[in-house]
């Protein structure tokens, strides 16, 4: 395997602290060193493991972590399906067992003893759910995180005795493609919060964060009173997003469909079909794209672009700042911008009303069916039920 600084780190801490905790930034490799450190772990162990690695839904899980080390053993020749249970989400190595399993699980929380834990992005769980997990580990808890906004580890498990402390950032990621640096860099003169904390895993702020008014559900009205999707166009760099909104009970219910790069016109068409999207069903884009539309609209879709109007960006948001959204848990992406898109700051740090242009491909895409099935492009209420 190959090695990062974060991983020597993590294998130096394991030695002498029950706690350890990985704040950094994007792209330092503190989930990929850790899931390697586990199996390192499970691998080298005479006794048989039980290491539990959580994150707040499955989805997250599915996407992130489950991911991650699936490639790491594929990537070093070490998979094998015949010890990958995918009914319950576990995969044995050695003697031991590593379970994937989702912090809204109450039973799980509450359920059997672990030697090991590994609370992925654990910022994104309550501290509830890490006292259940914490307390039925008997060796070692692993923590790790973006340092978004200050949150219960500061409070409650740095000040502890036994917790090691790791900070990284993608320079102690000695793998990391050159283009993906200078993309890094290159954010710290547009959006200080974002340099901040993704940059410099440092400790940001959450005060200028757009939306207040969003939960996430499992639940999804079988009834409502309007269903529009909205896409918003990406290719190589950014990605393809198209979301389903539903109107019901006054309120908005959104899901994620697609969330990739490298679609083309065709591809997105076809997942149209996949997804049973009709003829009749009314898809509203980014305007921006005519050639996109008019090529979709060709292949027999109901899409037609978004009336953005004058400032519709600012106008987008304060339609649907005034409808709670109830964004269905395995929208991950949805969830991720909405934690992360904020407004604007000067060079002393105030914030103005315009927002940063980035964590908002779903965003947009749920922007314009906001434009078009509630407000005008003033931003006054056109029709909502």
């Amino acid at each position: 395997m190959d090695f990062t600084t974060v991983y020597k780190k993590n294998t130096d801490a394991i030695i002498g602290s029950r706690i350890v905790v990985n704040q950094g930034g994007t792209s330092s490799s503190k989930t990929y060193s850790i899931l390697q450190l586990i199996w390192m772990i499970a691998y080298k162990s005479k006794k048989r493991l039980l290491i539990s690695i959580v994150s707040e839904s499955m989805p997250h899980l599915k996407r992130g972590a489950m991911r991650d080390f699936e490639n790491i053993l594929k990537s070093n020749n070490l998979y094998d399906r015949d010890k990958h249970n995918k009914t319950d989400n576990s995969y044995e190595v050695g003697n031991s067992l590593i379970e994937f399993f989702s912090a809204d699980n109450d039973s799980k929380l509450r359920g059997a003893r672990r030697d090991i834990l590994y609370m992925n992005e654990c910022n994104n769980m309550s501290y509830e759910a890490y006292n259940q997990l914490e307390v039925r580990t008997k060796k070692l808890v692993l923590l790790d995180f973006n340092p978004v906004a200050s949150f219960w580890v500061y409070e409650k498990v740095l000040p502890q005795d036994g917790v090691a402390f790791i900070k990284s950032t993608y320079k102690d990621n000695e793998h990391l493609d050159p283009q993906i640096i200078k993309s890094i860099e290159a954010r710290q003169f547009t959006d200080p919060n974002w340099w901040k904390v993704y940059g410099l895993g440092e400790v940001g702020s959450l005060e200028g964060v757009i939306f207040q008014n969003w939960n996430t559900t499992k639940d999804y009205p079988e009834e409502y009173k309007w269903r529009v999707y909205g896409q918003d166009f990406g290719f190589t760099n950014d990605p393809s997003a198209l979301v389903e909104v539903r109107f019901a009970n006054g309120e908005l219910w959104i899901r994620e469909l697609i969330h990739q790069t490298n679609l083309t016109n065709s591809d997105l068409a076809e997942r149209y079909r996949l997804l049973e999207i009709g003829s009749r069903d009314e898809i509203i884009a980014d305007s921006a794209e005519p050639k996109s539309i008019e090529e979709i609209k060709r292949m027999g879709f109901n899409i037609k672009p978004a009336n953005k109007g004058k400032d519709s960006i600012v106008n987008g948001i304060d339609i649907l700042k005034r409808y709670k959204m109830n964004i269905h848990i395995d929208s991950v992406n949805v969830i991720n911008e909405l934690r992360h898109y904020q407004w604007q700051q000067d060079k002393d740090g105030k914030y103005f009303n315009k927002p940063i242009d980035n964590f908002n491909h779903t965003l947009d895409a749920i922007r314009y069916v906001a434009l078009n099935k509630i407000g005008n492009p003033k931003g006054r209420i056109r029709y909502a039920g």
